[in-house]
Order: structure tokens, then C-alpha cells, then sequence
């Protein structure tokens, strides 16, 4: 878990662990047991100690590696995660997210029952069950190029460790990289997956509860409107997608802009002109896609497999 400049959300997130459960049948009920077979590594990206005091009020409930780290962005966070990951499964919360009860024994009993995949992703809800951040697929199904953008995000990502430690995240990629592309280092990473022959599926039952950060419309909706676009554009350059598909991705927000624009939705078709103008900028700035390939191509160091 990643985490810079917050207190409440990381805590809510950390709570939300202590509350996992799975079911046990017996011979006269269903006992409900808690769930600990996880380790939670915090990478703590604040230049302060405001969270010490929730991981020691935590760390006696489940295990809690606490990095500290001067480094800046979602991506190198992840990375510097990675590097001391060394369970069977992988996940990639956001310190504003939570998990429900149940999800992380379905996630387990999920991979138990389905030893050919390599990752599993699930759907990021509000807390009415509507879909956050992205408009999610309902039907579930195996996760290719052209149907990720729909089915994956970093939050909801599971993935097996001896496939995640094999790749890095794009550290130009994502919040906090200095760059003008704030998305798309979840599927830019999950892409390298599936290049590799990994087989990954969505299945949108399980959800990861992250609030709505639109409406309201507000000055900093349309920045992250922007810079989201550009980080989607982004990937589909550097992933070389089919000139159909970069077009879609631009049509897509032109046609809501005008849309909004003829109901007199001012704010709506504005934030919706940004995502597109955003997308232009990531589908047509320069990617030295030789390099790209080559990026694609070779896997990580072997991460060690020793405890932290």
C-alpha cells in the first residue's frame, strides 16, 4: 500500500484488514473466523511520523512491514513493495480504498480453484455499489488488450507473486511521477503480464470499495481529468494499439463533451474536453518504442525470496 499525505484513509484501509473473516461449515452451523493469512507492507512515502501510531495500533492484530522511503509516486512505491513481497499472492491497494469482510478468502479460494491463472481483478465500487473511477464491465470473463481498460485498476488487482515479482511498474507512469502521465501504470503493468502469455480474468463480484471522485466538477476533477487522459493515451502508444483503438479512445470523450454541451451541462462537457484533451496529448507525445519493446521484454530481477 502506497501512501503519502493522509491519516483517516490509510487507517479505514488497515481496519478494513483487521475485519476479514472466512466461513467454516460445521456439522450444525456456519462459523464465521477471522481471516489472517496476509501481510500488509506499508510504504510510507510521508516525510513525518503520522503513521506510527496506526501501525503499531494494528500491527498487533496481523503482520505490518513499515518502509519508509523518500521517494515520491505511486509506481516507485509499488515497485519498493514488490522488492520485499514475498507471498504467494500480490496485491496493490490505495491507501484510500477498503476491502470488504470477505474479499481476501474469496481471492484466495478463487486462485485455489483456478491454478492456471496468473492474476484476477475485480470491480472498485462506491459505497452505494456503483462503479468508482472507471465504468467497469458487469459480465465477468478473461482480460485481454482491447477489454482491460474496463475490467482492471490498480486497487482491484490480485495477482500471483512469482508472476508479479517479474515485472516492475512503469515509474514514469502514474500519480506522484513528475510527469504529465497520472494513470495507467496498472494496465501498462498488466499488459506486460498478458505479453507474457499470463492468463488473467475479472470477475466484477468482487469488489473494492474507493470513494467517487467525481462530481463534484470542480477545479481539481478537471485536472485529474486531464492528467488521467494523458496517462491512458499514454500506454496506448507505448503498447502500440491498432489506430482503431486510438481513435475510440478520442471519440469516446469528444461525443460526452458535446453531449453534455447540448443539455447545457457546462461543468460535464468541460470535464469531459479535458479527458479527450488529455488522451491527445499521451496518444501523440513521443515513445521510443524500440525501447518500449525491449522494456516489455526483459523481466525483472528476481526479487528475494528471503522475510523482510
Amino acid at each position: 500500500m502506497p501512501t503519502i499525505g493522509r491519516r483517516e484513509e490509510p487507517e479505514r484501509f488497515l481496519a478494513s484488514l483487521a475485519a476479514q473473516t472466512f466461513a467454516t461449515s460445521s456439522w450444525s452451523s456456519l462459523a464465521v473466523q477471522t481471516f489472517r493469512d496476509f501481510q500488509l507492507v506499508v510504504v510510507d512515502q510521508n516525510p513525518d511520523d503520522r503513521l506510527v501510531p496506526v501501525v503499531d495500533a494494528y500491527g498487533d492484530l496481523y503482520p505490518i512491514l513499515h518502509l519508509r522511503t523518500k521517494r515520491v509516486g505511486a509506481s516507485a512505491a509499488r515497485n519498493e513493495g514488490l522488492r520485499h513481497a514475498c507471498s504467494d499472492l500480490v496485491a496493490f491497494p490505495d491507501d484510500d480504498c477498503r476491502y470488504p469482510p470477505n474479499l481476501l478468502e474469496r481471492v484466495a479460494r478463487f486462485f485455489d480453484h483456478h491454478p492456471e491463472l496468473g492474476g484476477l481483478t475485480g470491480r472498485l465500487v462506491d459505497e452505494q455499489g456503483q462503479s468508482s473511477i472507471l465504468d467497469f464491465d458487469l459480465e465477468p470473463g478473461p482480460l485481454d488488450a482491447m477489454n482491460i481498460w474496463t475490467r482492471s485498476i490498480e486497487a482491484t488487482m490480485f495477482l500471483r507473486g512469482k508472476s508479479a515479482r517479474r515485472f516492475r511498474f512503469d515509474e514514469t507512469l502514474g500519480r506522484g511521477s513528475g510527469t504529465a502521465w497520472e494513470s495507467g501504470e496498472g494496465t501498462d503493468y498488466l499488459l506486460q503480464l498478458l505479453s507474457e502469455g499470463a492468463s488473467l480474468y475479472y470477475e466484477p463480484s468482487l469488489n473494492v470499495i474507493h470513494p467517487q471522485p467525481v462530481p463534484p466538477y470542480d477545479a481539481k476533477a478537471m485536472r485529474r481529468a486531464y492528467e488521467y487522459g494523458c496517462g491512458r493515451g499514454r500506454v496506448l502508444t507505448k503498447h502500440e494499439y491498432p489506430l482503431r483503438a486510438r481513435a475510440g479512445t478520442l471519440v469516446e470523450p469528444l461525443k460526452r463533451a458535446v453531449v453534455c454541451a447540448a443539455g447545457l451541462r457546462t461543468a460535464q462537457a468541460y470535464y469531459h474536453w479535458n479527458v479527450f484533451r488529455g488522451r491527445s496529448r499521451g496518444l501523440f507525445s513521443k515513445v521510443d518504442v524500440t525501447q518500449a519493446r525491449a522494456a516489455r521484454a526483459k523481466k525483472a530481477p528476481a526479487a528475494s525470496r528471503e522475510s523482510p
